[in-house]
């Protein structure tokens, strides 16, 4: 966006042709894709915290949750 002291900032060129719906459309995705940074933070917090799903209560929280994960549910990851 242009804000000062900046003014116009664009390092990488993304925008460097001038079309303003490009530019509106990377707004929105920046936007989009911090707020879904934002629920996975609070996501892993709250499993940090000792909260589980009921039948999940079992499963340990962060990175040691992934030992885990079924291998259908492995699949499927792999497959999207």
């Amino acid at each position: 966006g242009a804000q000062a002291p900046l003014g116009f900032f664009d390092p990488l060129g993304c925008v460097a042709d001038g079309d303003k719906e490009n530019f509106d459309r990377l707004r929105w995705v920046e936007l989009k894709h911090g707020r879904i940074a934002m629920l996975a933070v609070v996501g892993y917090l709250t499993t940090a915290a000792g909260v589980r799903f009921p039948g999940a209560e079992d499963i340990p929280g962060g990175f040691a949750a992934l030992d885990n994960i079924p291998g259908m549910v492995w699949a499927q990851m792999v497959a999207t």
